[in-house]
């Protein structure tokens, strides 16, 4: 998958292993890919999608910082979440919302299969043991639209690896390396009142 990844990213990662600041960020995450997303679904079906997609990437945050622990980069955990929300939209016929092409689902799982399978994470079951109890709020499936499936924001060719695109355009396989100094405050949500000096 072809991610991109900048300060935000880095700050994102920190601020939710940071007690204290995780539930801020996790918030401002959640909301940030609810909107971003929404704004790639089909206009007469976004709002009643909202819902569900605040609940997908709450579920996702804590995959996310399950790949961290066990040893995935960044950019790697990042596309972890990434692949799962994949996953969601193509089991409710959301193509329009994919970010990889339909055909390429499996080998997005594939590369992660061992960490899926130690979550019970499938195509079919999205976030496996990440689901609350009681699961995520529901929304209306388009499964029409996986009979000639439109992917307009979807790039394919980047199955095999994690691919991070840089500010300048560049593609990096694998993704940027750590900085040295990350301020929270770069993270979605968290402002300055929210990290102690």
């Amino acid at each position: 998958m072809k991610i991109n990844q900048n300060v935000r990213h880095f700050a994102a990662k920190q601020a939710l292993t940071t007690p204290g600041v995780a539930s801020v960020v996790s918030y401002g995450l959640v909301k940030l890919h609810t909107r971003v997303f929404l704004g790639k679904a089909d206009p007469a079906h976004a709002e009643e999608r909202e819902d569900h997609l605040d609940g997908l990437f709450e579920a996702t945050t804590d995959s996310y910082t399950a790949a961290l622990k066990a040893g995935f980069t960044e950019a790697e955990a990042r596309e972890i979440t990434h692949i799962q929300a994949n996953f969601d939209f193509y089991n409710h016929g959301w193509t329009e919302m994919m970010e990889i092409p339909a055909d390429e689902i499996e080998a997005h799982y594939d590369r992660y299969h061992e960490f899926f399978s130690q979550y019970d994470i499938t195509i079919a079951d999205p976030l496996g043991s990440f689901a609350p109890r009681g699961g995520i709020p529901e929304a209306p499936s388009t499964p029409e639209r996986l009979d000639e499936p439109e992917h307009p924001h979807a790039k394919g060719g980047f199955a095999d690896d994690v691919y991070v695109e840089g500010p300048d355009g560049e593609i990096l396989v694998g993704g940027h390396d750590e900085p040295d100094d990350v301020d929270l405050t770069d993270a979605p949500g968290v402002g300055s009142e929210d990290v102690d000096d």
